[in-house]
Parts: structure tokens; C-alpha cells; sequence
């Protein structure tokens, strides 16, 4: 994966001095309803603290989003530490995800029973199992993106300079026939004076629902744990219904993923729909990528086309990019940005695109970039 990395440093700066900003991005496949888009990949975005309000941060990310452009790249994506930031550059909280908090023995277990079994990996086991289920299971959910090495290999304990590698434990599934379909990669920390533990799941991946639910099941289950937590869940996960009182579980959902559309034809048409449209989108983009008047067509088949639009044509929706952005991939309803003040349309027309845009399952993105 090549990745492209832009550093400030002050003027004249002496050969190894530290930059004082950065940035890092890459093009990767984004999952998205009925295919995959490619998508401009923001991350490591930093500024000094002794170089703060002087713009740095603004030129860094316009610019990444005119490369972006120029490349002819359609979308651009980020994940954050600070949520208030990036919407003043057309970003929007797109694709949720949720925390997940159990206890244990309140929750009990209400799950089916499934045909495969449960084993412990080696450390370079759960590495090569998480990657290899990710890239199968980042293709049933809009939202994800492509993995790469340094990933697994932290989130398994192999990274240089990882704290407590040796505290990193990984289990698998594999199903009736032998085929791997699950992995969990998670630690144990000791309650103090109790003997027993809380359980935090590092990354819980899954191809299957039998996959999800032993692995539920093993956490829920393991000897002398208190509490499971695990975060990046997606918020329609079936833990509530695989335990015996719901009232033991607390799913919290959060921003996670956040997009900004940068090219409107591209990336409307690169996706399918569920339901049939024929509107009017008057798109506001302060940095003018997306601005405009689109005329948005989808048939019984879920596929679209997209016409700009001149002259003095009345809009059925008017929304900022940010707004697009933010139902694009399923996972933030019309109807909700409508109630908010972030959409203009009519109750019906805000309904429509929610039956249009809605995914079968919520989207997910399973890790941090």
C-alpha cells in the first residue's frame, strides 16, 4: 500500500529536526452498497502545539482534498480523535459505530448452538486470521476499508513497542467443514481483590452468523470475567438478542467514520439503491468540489444516474456536501437531518431518500486509520 506523507517544517530548519505538522494518506477500496468506491484516506493529521492558529491545519487538509480531486479520486475519508474539526471541510459523521459494555453474569447466554468449534492461536496465527477475515468480511458491509500489515500485526500483540504484547490472547472459529470463519483477539485485566477479570476485545472478526455468536458466546462465557467490552462494533449488532437480560448490555453508539464527497456523478452512481428515485439535489460546497444542481435518477434495480443540472430549476432537496456525505453510505438517516435542520426537503422527500439509501445492515468500519 503506497502511502503518501507530507511533513511542515519550519523555514531553514536543521537537517533532523522534527516537522511540525503532518499528514498521511492512500487510496483504498471503500465498501459501499453494491460494490466498492475509491476513496482518499486521511490520517496522521497533526499540528505542534507551538504552531496552532497559524492556518497549518486548514492548508494541509484542503490540499489533501485538491489531490485528491486531481487524482480523479471521488471521496475522501478520515477517522478522529477531535470531532469538531473536520466539518468545516465537508466531512460528516457517515458511518457510526458503537461501544459495547457487558456484564457477564447479569447477561448470561441466549444463543443458538452452532456446529464448529472454538480454539487458542499463536500470536502470528491471530494475525494472519484477522487480516484474511477482514478482507472477506469487509465486503458485506458498506463502510469498510482494505487492512494492512501494521494493523493486525498491533492489534495482535507483534507490533514493535506494543506495551504488553504478552497480554494479548487470540481464539478462532472454525465451522463443520474446517474453514476458519471467526477470530477475537482480546486481553485480560484483573479486578483487584475480586479474582476475577474484565475482558477487552481488541477486534472481533466474523464471516458468519454462527462465527459471531461463538465467539459472543466464549466471551460471555470464559471463566471468572466480569465485564466484556469492545469498541467498533456496528450498531446493529445481535448481542442484545444472544443474552438472556438485555438489561446487562450497554451499546453506545458513536462518530467513527467520516466522508466527504468530492466528486457528486462519481460516487452516486458507483453505488446502488434499494428503492426508486427521481430528484433534485441543490448541493452547497463552500471549496466548491461538490457544488451544484444534480438531478439524481435510480430505477427498480437500484441503479442511478446522475445529470448536472443549469439555470433557474427548483430543487426538491437542498443540502450541504456534508449532509450528502453523511447519508451516502446508508448509515445516517435523511429523515433525522431533516428534523435537524441539515436538509431541506419535504417529510416525504426526506423519507424517500431514506428508503433509497438505507443499507440492509448498518454500515460498519471495523478500525482506526
Amino acid at each position: 500500500m503506497t502511502r503518501r506523507n507530507v511533513g511542515v517544517f519550519e523555514q531553514e530548519a536543521p537537517e533532523g529536526t522534527l516537522p511540525v505538522a503532518t499528514v498521511n494518506s492512500w487510496v483504498t477500496p471503500l465498501t459501499i452498497p453494491g460494490g466498492e468506491v475509491d476513496m482518499w484516506a486521511i490520517s496522521a493529521v497533526t499540528v505542534s502545539g507551538t504552531h496552532r492558529r497559524r492556518g497549518i491545519a486548514r492548508n494541509l487538509l484542503e490540499g489533501e482534498l485538491r489531490a485528491a480531486a486531481d487524482a480523479g479520486i471521488p471521496l475522501a475519508g478520515l477517522t478522529v480523535s477531535e470531532a469538531t474539526i473536520y466539518e468545516r471541510y465537508g466531512f460528516a459523521s457517515a458511518i457510526p459505530a458503537a461501544k459495547v459494555s457487558i456484564d457477564a453474569p447479569r447477561a448470561g447466554w441466549n444463543g443458538p448452538a452452532t456446529d464448529g468449534r472454538i480454539e487458542y492461536i499463536e500470536r502470528e496465527s491471530l494475525q494472519s486470521d484477522l487480516s484474511a477475515l477482514h478482507e472477506e468480511a469487509r465486503t458485506q458491509r458498506a463502510g469498510q476499508i482494505a487492512g494492512w500489515d501494521a494493523r493486525w500485526e498491533r492489534i495482535a500483540g507483534l507490533s514493535v513497542g506494543h506495551t504488553a504484547p504478552r497480554a494479548v490472547r487470540g481464539v478462532r472459529y472454525v465451522d463443520a467443514d474446517g474453514a476458519v470463519r471467526g477470530a477475537m483477539a482480546y486481553s485480560l485485566k484483573e479486578v483487584s481483590g475480586s479474582f476475577r477479570a474484565d475482558m477487552e476485545i481488541h477486534h472481533l472478526a466474523s464471516t458468519t452468523t454462527d462465527a459471531l455468536a461463538a465467539l459472543w458466546r466464549f466471551a460471555l462465557q470464559h471463566d471468572l470475567v466480569s465485564k466484556v467490552v469492545v469498541d467498533l462494533r456496528p450498531v446493529d449488532d445481535p448481542i442484545t438478542w444472544l443474552v438472556t437480560d438485555q438489561r446487562g448490555v450497554e451499546l453506545t453508539p458513536h462518530d467513527h467514520g467520516w466522508l466527504r464527497i468530492l466528486d457528486v456523478p462519481a460516487v452516486l452512481t458507483a453505488r446502488s439503491y434499494r428503492a426508486p428515485l427521481d430528484l433534485v439535489l441543490r448541493v452547497d460546497d463552500a471549496l466548491g468540489f461538490a457544488e451544484g444542481l444534480w438531478r439524481l435518477t435510480t430505477d427498480a434495480d437500484g441503479a442511478a444516474a446522475v445529470v448536472r443540472l443549469d439555470g433557474d430549476v427548483e430543487a426538491d432537496v437542498e443540502l450541504a456536501v456534508g449532509a450528502l456525505s453523511a447519508i451516502y453510505a446508508g448509515g445516517v438517516s435523511a429523515v433525522r437531518l431533516r428534523a435537524a435542520g441539515r436538509l431541506r426537503a419535504s417529510a416525504e422527500t426526506a423519507a424517500a431518500l431514506d428508503d433509497a439509501f438505507r443499507t440492509s445492515d448498518a454500515p460498519l468500519l471495523g478500525i482506526w486509520y
